[in-house]
């Protein structure tokens, strides 16, 4: 495939469904060799099959437990040795644990900061030597709760979402004397896999996109769409950015 993206290397995290499909299947429409990876193996197989199947290029490696520092070295150093170089990291994997904060247990918490905050750490770290011989783009997920905070019980993921977004501009700083761009997403409410049962309630959904300017969920390839024109020629001059992409929910 040709595109925007052409003969581009992407490593692309939680390509097991939701964001991380959608992100394998547009990447790979743009051109990217995708190398993609997941805790879930069915899942991470079935995404293979659909973008070979849209004639795209993709190898993915399952089951990778990024928040276990020697799998996620492991998993950065085979997928940098099968095109023999990354141009693209998309850390997109992440999980938390939600409870009210007096009920909050210290496990959940760490549990929470090793599924979205080490994970990233860990990644970009080890993919950092492969940048630095020919610069790249990171782009980090974090959250409109690292912005604004979550709903209640988040307390753990409105804190990691606010060191992603820190994390990132930290890294741009690093990364620009090496002509690595680092930028982060933050999206707001998405229809995915895991918000469906909440999307389902009709008097839940309501209260959810009360704030909402645009009057509806996002889907994964409003967020996949955003992530391959960062990655792209077109955004050669955005660095150290945070974007928002929530329907308008924190703009007012």
């Amino acid at each position: 495939m040709s595109g925007q993206l052409h003969e581009k290397v992407a490593l692309i995290t939680g390509t097991g469904g939701g964001q991380g499909r959608a992100a394998a299947l547009r990447f790979a429409a743009a051109g990217s060799h995708v190398v993609g990876c997941d805790v879930k193996v069915e899942g991470n197989l079935e995404t293979a099959q659909m973008v070979r199947e849209a004639g795209g290029s993709i190898v993915t490696m399952q089951p990778v437990d990024l928040s276990e520092p020697d799998e996620s070295e492991s998993w950065i150093h085979a997928a940098a040795a099968v095109h023999g170089r990354i141009d693209i990291l998309y850390n997109n994997a992440s999980a938390a644990r939600f409870a009210p904060f007096a009920e909050f247990s210290v496990e959940d918490w760490r549990w929470t900061l090793r599924n979205e905050l080490d994970l990233v750490f860990y990644t970009t770290r080890f993919a950092w030597e492969f940048l630095q011989q020919r610069g790249g783009v990171v782009i980090n997920t974090s959250s409109i709760a690292g912005i604004a905070g979550s709903g209640p019980g988040g307390a753990a993921h409105a804190a990691t979402k606010g060191a992603v977004i820190s994390l990132t501009k930290q890294l741009a700083m690093e990364g620009a004397p090496f002509g690595i761009r680092v930028v982060s997403i933050s999206p707001g409410l998405i229809e995915t896999p895991g918000t469906a049962p909440l999307l389902a309630d009709p008097r839940i959904r309501e209260a959810l996109l009360s704030r909402h300017l645009i009057k509806r969920p996002g889907q994964p390839e409003d967020i996949a769409g955003l992530a391959v024109f960062l990655a792209g020629p077109d955004a050669a001059f955005i660095t150290g950015a945070n974007i928002v992409v929530d329907g308008g929910r924190v703009a007012w």
